[in-house]
Formats: structure tokens, sequence, C-alpha cells
């Protein structure tokens, strides 16, 4: 077992490295105060063609699989971007995933290309208020109408559905209670985010804020036929194509955050000194540092096995979560011990560790919370009974 990243991916980091760096704390600060969109970042990438690294090349893309892309988003993560500058990309990254693995060929040539170039901004239509993790109690319905489906609904924490042109919609096509199992009868659409159907209100936030979150309600929104991705009846399925992969990249970014943090953290140690001597002298500073850089390691070698797993046909599911879970969690630990470390100055903005504290704390909630992921451990890994 050989676990030399190898020149490829090497190659990737340093690009993606080199490219974010130009984008400095001062840069970022200032777009989360705005809550403007980073579009400077987000070009310097597409044109790079790294929007495109999931995307297979006959569409346009490197056609690299998901240890490649969680590579990038590790860096651009641990830049001093965090999660705004993760979240300006990832979803352009992952999010086509269901379209790459069931999408009709009609379907790639046409939305995949301009995903690839970074013209095309698409949104997760997934989550709602009133179902929360509960996907199969979803309201959204689609009825047929003809060569089309009408759709009504609304949809929650949609990133970048202000920018986005098309919006990857999970939707009820067959009532609940008429399905032999609560997951069937859904259907995914790639829909475009009509403003004649579609209204779109920003969530605020407590951090991410150059990455809009929103709500989203759908009021007699058409989509064709042929924009259904996959089969009806069996979206959420074809979700899980979408689902794993945004885990496994999560678990990278958080590494990357985590990461960032710690490594301020350590420069300040060395340099800070009360008492007349470095506080990382001190082993109530070091050892937590010490600790998480130990927690930080071994997430990273978890969301590379998951996103092997997944790249080589193997389920992913359980490893997924797994690497989600433990990321996250050291993550955002590295983010508050760094933040403990500074201080006072911590908390103050010019020292841009409270952003990344804000934006790693993110991580622990979204895509799914840390206890829905240990439940799906105990039971899908464990085999345990279901608790919920």
């Amino acid at each position: 077992m050989d676990f030399a990243p190898g020149q490829e991916l090497e190659s990737i980091q340093q690009e993606a490295d080199k490219l974010a760096a130009a984008f400095g704390d001062d840069y970022w600060l200032d777009h989360d105060e705005r809550k403007a969109f980073p579009w400077d970042f987000y070009r310097s990438f597409a044109e790079q063609g790294w929007l495109g690294i999931l995307i297979p090349e006959r569409y346009g893309g490197a056609g690299l699989g998901l240890l490649q892309a969680g590579t990038l988003l590790r860096s651009v993560a641990g830049s001093a971007g965090a999660m705004n500058a993760a979240s300006t990309v990832h979803l352009s990254i992952f999010g086509m995933a269901p379209v790459i693995h069931h999408g009709s060929e009609s379907l790639k040539e046409r939305y995949l290309p301009p995903t690839a170039t970074g013209e095309l901004h698409v949104s997760f239509g997934v989550t709602e208020d009133d179902a929360g993790t509960d996907t199969s109690r979803i309201r959204t319905f689609a009825r047929r109408d003809g060569d089309r489906f009408i759709v009504d609904g609304k949809k929650i924490w949609n990133t970048k559905a202000q920018q986005a042109q098309k919006i990857l919609l999970l939707a009820r096509t067959t009532p609940r209670e008429e399905c032999g199992k609560p997951l069937e009868g859904m259907t995914l659409f790639l829909a475009d985010l009509d403003p004649a159907h579609c209204e779109i209100r920003e969530i605020p936030k407590l951090g991410r804020n150059a990455v809009n979150s929103n709500e989203v309600f759908l009021r007699e929104l058409p989509v064709p036929q042929e924009d259904v991705v996959g089969e009806v009846g069996r979206g959420f399925y074809h979700l899980l194509d979408g689902i794993n992969p945004e885990r496994i990249l999560i678990a990278a970014e958080a590494v990357g955050i985590g990461r960032r943090a710690l490594k301020l953290a350590v420069e300040y140690a060395k340099q800070r000194v009360v008492f007349e001597r470095p506080i990382g002298q001190n082993q109530a500073i070091a050892h937590p540092l010490a600790d998480s850089y130990s927690e930080l390691e071994a997430a990273d070698l978890l969301w590379q096995n998951a996103a092997w797993a997944y790249d080589n046909g193997s389920l992913a599911g359980g490893k997924a979560n797994m690497a989600k879970l433990r990321a996250a969690d050291a993550g955002f630990r590295a983010c508050d011990r760094a933040l403990q470390t500074f201080g006072g100055f911590g908390y103050a903005r010019e020292y841009h560790v409270e952003r990344y504290w804000r934006e790693a704390r993110l991580m622990r909630l979204a895509p799914i919370s840390q206890e829905m992921a240990l439940n799906y451990i105990s039971e899908h890994v464990l085999g345990l009974p279901r608790s919920y």
C-alpha cells in the first residue's frame, strides 16, 4: 500500500494553492462583510478548467475522480477563503454528478460543457423546512402535464441560487402513501430557475456570507420531459451520486480549513511572548494544537479512503459519512483551539481566525448533521436497528 500522493495529486495541490493564494484574508473579509459573491476568485478557477475536474473529457471536463477533486478543494478551503472559497466552486464540481451518471445523452451534451467552463451555475434543490433530513416527506410536487411537468413547492438552504440558472430539483411525482417504499416516487429534474415561476429569498446567517443561502419558492414551474435526470420515480437513488461525493468533499474541505487555522495558531504561538517566553512553550497551548494536528491527519486519510472507494465503484455511503463526521469535528476543533490560542485577539476580525471558526462550524450541520451521520453508520455499517 503506497501512501505517497503521486505527481498528479501534488500538481493539483500546487496549482490550487497558487491560484487561491492570490486572494488573501482582506479580500475574503471584505466580500464576507459585504455579502458579495467573489466573482474574480470563481473566474480564476473556471478559466483554468478546475470546475470540470469530474466532468468526462468528451463534455469538456478533465475526467478525473473524487480523490483529485477532494485534493483540489482541500487546498481551496485551506486558503484564506476557507468555506467561502470552497462553496464558491464546489457545487459546480460535485453537483452535476447525478447528471454525469444518470442523465440522458441530450442532457449531458446541453449542460455539462457550460458547467465545465463555469458559464452555467446550478443550485441544489433538495432540503425542505418541513421535512428536514427525512427526504421521503418532501412536499414539492411535480404533476405531469403532457410532455412536461409542472412543479409547485419550496426548497431551503439553496446555495448560490442568486447566481444559478438551473436547479437540480428533487420533487415528488407519486404521493408517498402510494409508494411501496418511502424513498420511491421522487424524480430529479435539472430545472430552470425561471424568475417568472421562482422567488428567491436570501437567508441571513452566521458565516460564509460571500456565498448566499436561500429559500426558493416554486409556483407552476414548467419542466420539459427532457430535463428529467434518469428515471421518473427513481430520483432519490440518482441523487446519491451527488450526496456521497458532497460528504466526501466536505470532509476534505474541513481538513483544509482546520489546517489553515492551525497554521496561523502555531505561528502566533511561536511569536507571542507572555511572561518572557513564547506562549507555545506552554503545554496548555502546545498540546491542544498537537492533538488537532493528529486529528486532521487522521481525517485526511479517511476522506481519501472514501474517495478512493467511490472512484473504484465500491459502496461508499458508510465511508462518506464517517469521513464527514470525523473531519467536521477535527476541522472545527482545530479552529476553536486556534481562536483560543489567539486569546482576545482571536475574537477580533482583523486576525481572521474567528471567520474560519464561524465557517468551520457549518460543517457539523451540513450537508448532514453529525447525529444523522451517526444514525447512518449505526444502521447501515453496524447493522443496528433503525433509531428514527
